[in-house]
């Protein structure tokens, strides 16, 4: 018989050896996640290109991200189709702009948008100031037009302060370019680190449970990460929607033919910017239609659609509850009061 002492001796080795191959195995899958590309928020971000980042130029773009009078009726915000307590979306499957009128495509969120190539569904805004301009003027979301938001901002001298502030060397300060810059600015700040799989990737094993490395493995074994990678793993290339096999006119709208509506090129046809995945358990529905619900269901959609395979229900469970770590910590953001308005600022109009 084995003595007490050797068994002892067996018993500590066994102890001592399995948190030893357990950390390997993360280490293995850390690495394995690092070829693929899939990187955690940096701690500094990097001011956007022709924008310096100001302290200044970050409150005013605050104001203005949650000033309804930007719009024509008076009524749309910037945080009306990108709420800040929502996961930075509206958590519908198109938005309702001006009038009531529905938009064509679901709104992505806000959140972590400055790691994007580029902004909206099918890229046609370079950068988040671009992106700023678009829906201020779109008909069918805030419906109005540049000289009519210089003329409300300066109108309410605390805006005009604000725009001094922040544009110190501007002739003008106030101009429809300086708006979309700050809100620009602001929207830099809205990114959402320490998510389970940043600090994963930094070395803490447990930050992952064992079902979540299981997906994150099965993320990168599958083929997800052709699509879905670098920081916000998404948003950083356009790819055709239904690549094997194309998805029903219930998510795949025929009318809407994605970045061709850009580049009228005919290979650009039903081609979308991947959608970038962090926070993603926050902003369901999914797809640029908004026509799933259920996150579960949207892996095992592009699965067929984009992979050419199925993924059953049991794969589809294990990725996405690595989706939901890639859930960050939302930035606190307190209700601004905005600068009150006077009797030469324009009225809202139908």
């Amino acid at each position: 018989m084995m003595s007490q002492m050797k068994m002892l001796a067996v018993a500590l080795t066994l102890s001592l050896s399995a948190p030893t191959l357990v950390a390997a195995d993360d280490q293995a899958l850390r690495a394995k996640a690092q070829t693929a590309r899939l990187q955690p928020i940096p701690e500094v971000i990097e001011d956007p290109v022709d924008n310096p980042v100001t302290p200044e130029k970050v409150a005013l773009g605050k104001l203005l991200f949650f000033d309804p009078r930007l719009s024509a009726s008076g009524l749309i915000s910037c945080n009306t189709c990108h709420n800040l307590g929502m996961g930075g979306d509206d958590n519908l499957p198109t938005s309702v702009g001006h009038g009531w009128q529905r938009g064509p495509r679901n709104a992505p969120t806000v959140l972590n948008a400055i790691f994007n190539v580029a902004q909206f569904w099918d890229g046609r805004a370079a950068d988040l100031k671009a992106q700023a301009k678009g829906p201020i003027q779109a008909a069918v979301e805030m419906a109005n037009e540049p000289a009519q938001v210089v003329a409300t901002l300066q109108s309410m001298p605390e805006y005009v302060e604000h725009f001094a502030a922040a544009f110190p060397e501007a002739t003008e300060p106030v101009t429809f370019d300086n708006t979309a810059k700050a809100i620009e600015a602001f929207e830099t700040t809205l990114v959402t680190p320490n998510a389970p799989f940043d600090r994963f990737m930094r070395g803490e094993d447990d930050a992952l449970s064992a079902e979540q490395k299981e997906g994150l493995a099965l993320f990168i074994d599958r083929g997800c990460t052709a699509c879905h990678s670098g920081v916000n793993l998404g948003g950083q290339g356009y790819f055709p929607f239904g690549l094997l096999e194309r998805p029903g006119a219930d998510i795949l709208p025929p009318t809407d033919k994605g970045r061709f509506e850009v580049t009228r090129s005919a290979t650009d046809e039903y081609v979308f910017r991947a959608a970038p995945l962090r926070n993603i358990a926050l902003t369901a529905p999914y797809f640029h239609s908004g026509a799933i619900w259920d996150l579960k269901q949207a892996v095992a959609v592009m699965g067929t659609a984009q992979l050419g395979s199925e993924i059953g229900e049991g794969e589809a469970t294990k990725i996405a509850a690595f989706l939901e770590a890639l859930t960050g910590e939302v930035p606190t953001i307190t209700y601004p009061i905005l600068p009150a308005e006077t009797e030469t600022t324009p009225r809202p109009q139908p």
